[in-house]
């Protein structure tokens, strides 16, 4: 199986991730135990990855990360403009 990639990367959110996760002032560590809270498991080395674009995030994993980020999950993915 071969393993599609857009411009060298697993993911399309990963840049926002990092974004939303620093305007919150939150630490990768942070992030994930907030998810981890929730009942989900995604470690700091899980997230690291995310941000790399070296981990696919999976269609389930969009809200997830989303509503942890307080942010809207298309703006997440790219379909909507800056968050404000």
């Amino acid at each position: 199986m071969r393993l599609l990639t857009l411009d060298g990367k697993c993911n399309i959110c990963g840049e926002r991730v990092r974004i939303a996760r620093e305007r919150q002032n939150l630490s990768q560590e942070g992030l994930a135990a907030k998810i981890q809270l929730n009942g989900h498991s995604l470690t700091q080395k899980a997230i690291s990855r995310i941000e790399l674009g070296l981990r696919i995030v999976t269609d389930y994993e969009i809200p997830l990360l989303a509503d942890a980020l307080q942010v809207d999950p298309l703006w997440l993915i790219g379909l909507t403009e800056e968050q404000k």
